[in-house]
């Protein structure tokens, strides 16, 4: 399914990017080494960014809870 596709279908009012030159991931330093097993390798670390509309990043959650990500940034905005 093309990220467009998927943005429609959900009715996401934002676009979705797809960073197969890993700029972003590296512009935001999310692109870092892992290990998992005793084995190392470059990985994406799970971080959510929240983004005002002037492109101001408003918060930071570096410690993603990925059961109950949605109450995490629900309870940073009551």
């Amino acid at each position: 399914m093309k990220l467009s596709d998927f943005s429609g279908k959900c009715s996401l009012p934002f676009p979705l990017i797809a960073d197969t030159s890993k700029k972003i991931l590296n512009d935001y330093g999310v692109w870092k080494q892992k290990s998992l097993y005793g084995k190392t390798f470059l990985g994406i670390v799970r971080t959510t960014f929240i983004i005002d509309e002037n492109g101001v990043i408003e918060k930071i959650i570096s410690k993603v809870e990925t059961k109950s990500h949605s109450e995490q940034i629900f309870k940073i905005y009551q």
